[in-house]
């Protein structure tokens, strides 16, 4: 894999210090100073030399500046606090014109991931774009997020209007392990099966608490989303999204409580159980241990 040096740069830590800047609570700021730590983040994405990333809320750039020095062909960091802001711009003018760097002070929730790729639109049924999305996501979007870009690969909008982009992302090591849970773990939950319906999902390694500043309460996963060529639920996304919520509001029930939840209050009853039998799947499981085929043939039931 191709690296570049950069240019001398003040450390991370000490533009912290320069700037006189704290990691704000009410964003879930928690920053990762550990350029070796970064870098085994970075890589974890993909072959980024001479590819389209898209960092989401670069923070002071620790991770940032992992990418670079895989030589990607352009970058775009999308940071809402404009107190990063100065720092991201002295990477910016350290390593152009080597890489274009664009920086978008602005939510991510309201950005048009499209426009960070300047890449012409792929077939979907070809192999994964050279376009990434790589995110040290904050706790308190992280999961809103995920789901909102998981409609959009669904719909193969935003940044999947131009094939199958790849994510790198940081969640809760709890959250992580959901998403990646299979049938029967206990973790099994509605991200589980939405995740799993639309992209093969891959919980890299975990990151110790320690690792950030200020230290998080919980350890972190960093896990890999790629886009499926075809969803293993071949039904809408707000379809899936409904029975998944319904089928794991009861968790630890059997399933046809959640079911029963999908119908009308006179009929619930009759409909779960001939919903259940159509599907073939056992009115007595419990809805972590149904396999994402099972949920398929309750959808299409339901």
């Amino acid at each position: 894999m191709a690296t570049a040096r950069l240019p001398p740069l003040p450390s991370v830590r000490d533009l912290l210090r320069l700037y006189r800047l704290r990691a704000v609570q009410q964003l879930s700021q928690n920053f990762l100073l550990d350029g070796g730590v970064c870098a085994k983040l970075a890589r974890a994405a993909g072959p980024l030399t001479g590819a389209h990333v898209c960092e989401v809320g670069p923070g002071m750039g620790s991770i940032t500046r992992a990418v670079l020095q895989q030589q990607p062909a352009s970058l775009t960091l999308v940071e809402k606090d404009t107190r990063f802001l100065p720092a991201l711009l002295m990477l910016k003018h350290a390593v152009e014109p080597g890489c274009p760097v664009r920086i978008v002070a602005g939510d991510v929730l309201r950005y048009d991931m499209a426009a960070a790729f300047p890449v012409a639109p792929t077939p979907w049924e070809d192999p994964c774009t050279s376009a990434y999305i790589i995110g040290n996501l904050p706790f308190s979007i992280s999961t809103p997020l995920v789901v909102r870009w998981l409609r959009d690969v669904s719909r193969r909008e935003g940044a999947w209007k131009l094939g199958r982009v790849r994510m790198a992302l940081t969640f809760q090591k709890e959250v992580a392990e959901r998403m990646a849970a299979e049938a029967g773990d206990a973790q099994r939950c509605r991200l589980s099966v939405m995740a799993q319906t639309f992209c093969r999902v891959h919980h890299r390694f975990t990151l110790g608490r320690h690792l950030f500043t200020p230290q998080p309460e919980v350890d972190v996963g960093v896990v890999v989303l790629t886009p499926l060529k075809q969803p293993r639920i071949n039904l809408p996304f707000h379809i899936v999204e409904k029975v998944a919520r319904c089928l794991f509001n009861m968790r630890q029930k059997s399933i046809v409580r959640g079911v029963q939840t999908l119908y009308p209050a006179p009929v619930r009853v009759q409909l779960a159980l001939d919903t259940l039998r159509l599907a073939e799947v056992d009115s007595a499981s419990r809805p972590f241990e149904l396999t994402v085929d099972e949920v398929s043939s309750s959808d299409e039931r339901a």
